[in-house]
């Protein structure tokens, strides 16, 4: 796998459209009751998932790496990853929807959508194909049994 940029990196760049595009975007403002309470809802929806999926990792031994899936020394199937085989990824969008929903513009929702579209094309599933070639059928079966996202 070649990617170069961290994931981390990917959602603050994505974070940092978003906020430029609220700044100079004359359109797309909305406000709803309790649009602050939600955002705060999901921003800690999706640190309390990144917290427990990272920690899984560290309670298997293995690497949380998302430039070198090939260090994985196992695989992890079980708790947060019953259910979703990317929860850090998960977790990132629902930050980034939080800050859009801070933000109070429509159109950063097109942003959140672009940050799904890049993780999956540039880091998903050439991590899938790595996981693949070192986890084989047992990892073949964890993907049809498990959602990308959610």
């Amino acid at each position: 796998m070649k990617m170069k940029v961290p994931p981390a990196v990917i959602m603050l760049i994505f974070g940092g459209l978003m906020y430029l595009l609220d700044k100079f975007l004359p359109v797309g403002e909305f406000e709803f009751f309790g649009r602050g309470e939600l955002a705060w809802v999901l921003l800690g929806l999706g640190t309390l998932i990144a917290v427990l999926s990272v920690a899984q990792f560290a309670f298997k031994k293995t690497t949380v790496d998302p430039l070198s899936p090939q260090k994985a020394s196992k695989l992890v199937t079980s708790g947060l990853y019953n259910y979703s085989r990317n929860p850090m990824y998960l977790a990132m969008l629902l930050v980034l929807l939080a800050f859009g929903l801070k933000l109070g513009n429509a159109f950063n929702t097109l942003l959140a959508a672009g940050f799904v579209y890049w993780m999956n094309h540039f880091q998903i599933i050439p991590e899938e194909k790595v996981l693949l070639e070192k986890f084989g059928k047992e990892y073949s079966m964890y993907c049809k049994l498990t959602r990308r996202w959610f």
